[in-house]
């Protein structure tokens, strides 16, 4: 609980830094009427209360309410990353811009002014002195702050078409169907009766307040298509808890897989309500590999962790209790959520890691958040150690129902011998 709430008020906090740092760049510096200021900061002040009560409201409002509510503050959240992002990419031509004008105004202001008959003199042409006469009377804009006004307006046009034309092509490629990505990752110890094995990888499904049945039965009909002999749900299946969600996952149990199906859990998982999630994918047909290890026919082993967050629920992951016991002749696939946890195996003579959590960053330029945060391999083949370590992009969505440069997919993963 102290967990939940230091993150809320982390994130609550980050939010309203940014709201005052979009009104000053879009309310602030492009008004000059009291009336039109007003507006502006009332816009910005509800959308960052849309905000608030979207993350709450998710969680503590009645289903359908939490729905109607999620689509315009999830939708804003988007909006206003990449708003962020392209103000702050456009600060260094525009504090160019703004020095050069200053610089062209402080010219003016020393340069000598022409006679005039009778002794007087006139402000050169594009002074402040000038351009602040007009013919409607004081408080006309000097040429300066003319220029500064249209400066300001031009960066927050063009940073709010950007924005919503983004937002606006990522959100058909969120809600649309997976793309089905094929893959071939050779094993070095793995024998000629498990050549051609298929494994169909899914992650990141994401059920929830905008994702449900219709999501999870085109998912499960797409991964029934490739005849794998390996089913694999890498985490982050929910947000909600099962009651709540019980009957989106319901399709989960025509799953086929020719040597079964299987589960490990994602950090979400943990969020809501991980041990009732455990028992009801089980109860459907997947096996949950909790820190275990089956071997499959063919002279193939497949091992599963928990989530690294389960550590702070008392569950965490134990990747020496996966491989105790077995067989190192025997090449291992590894199931786990997070890519980071490729660095143990690696260690550990892992042949091949399966993951997600990334969402492939899931809008650009959160790719390179992520691996700043240390995730090893953000989308698709890489390694670690020496070790493969493939990672889908998921099927679903967190949060806005926008993907940019990263689109959901399923995964068929076929091991081949060298």
């Amino acid at each position: 609980m102290a967990q939940a709430l230091i993150f809320l008020g982390v994130a609550f906090t980050a939010l309203g830094l940014i709201h005052y740092y979009l009104w000053r760049r879009l309310v602030r510096d492009t008004t000059r009427s009291r009336r039109a200021r007003r507006i502006g900061t009332w816009a910005v002040v509800g959308v960052s209360a849309l905000v608030v009560v979207t993350f709450i409201g998710s969680r503590v409002l009645p289903h359908p309410l939490a729905v109607a509510l999620s689509w315009p503050g999830y939708i804003w959240l988007a909006v206003m990353f990449y708003l962020l992002v392209g103000l702050a990419v456009l600060e260094v031509p525009v504090l160019v811009a703004r020095l050069l004008l200053r610089r062209r105004a402080k010219s003016a202001t020393h340069s000598p002014a022409p006679a005039l008959v009778g002794g007087g003199s006139e402000p050169p042409f594009g002074s402040p002195e000038l351009g602040s006469r007009s013919s409607n009377g004081a408080g006309a804009p000097t040429a300066d702050e003319g220029r500064r006004l249209f400066l300001a307006r031009g960066v927050a046009i063009t940073a709010g078409l950007v924005s919503v034309g983004l937002v606006g092509s990522g959100v058909p490629v969120a809600l649309g169907p997976p793309r089905l990505r094929r893959v071939q990752i050779p094993l070095a110890k793995l024998p000629r009766s498990a050549d051609g094995l298929r494994i169909a990888l899914v992650a990141d499904i994401h059920l929830g307040p905008l994702r449900g049945l219709s999501h999870t039965r085109r998912i499960v009909d797409m991964i029934n298509n490739l005849d794998a002999d390996l089913v694999t749900v890498v985490g982050d299946l929910v947000d909600g808890s099962v009651a709540e969600l019980g009957a989106a996952v319901a399709p989960l149990v025509e799953l086929r897989g020719r040597y079964g199906s299987f589960f490990v859990t994602g950090n979400h998982e943990y969020f809501s309500g991980y041990q009732e999630w455990i028992d009801e994918v089980a109860r459907l047909g997947l096996k949950p590999l909790r820190n275990e290890r089956v071997e499959i026919p063919g002279g193939l082993d497949l091992a599963g962790v928990n989530d690294v967050t389960g550590a702070s629920y008392g569950d965490g992951a134990d990747l020496g209790r996966a491989l105790a016991g077995r067989d190192p002749a025997r090449p291992v696939v590894l199931l786990a959520h997070q890519p980071i946890q490729a660095k143990d195996a690696a260690k550990r003579g892992v042949d091949l890691q399966l993951s997600g959590h990334t969402h492939g960053g899931q809008m650009v330029p959160f790719n390179l958040i992520v691996k700043a945060a240390q995730q090893p391999v953000v989308s698709g083949l890489g390694k670690v150690g020496g070790m493969p370590v493939y990672v889908t992009n998921g099927a679903g969505f967190w949060g806005p129902p926008v993907r940019v440069g990263a689109p959901p997919d399923i995964t068929l993963v076929q091991l081949r011998t060298p």
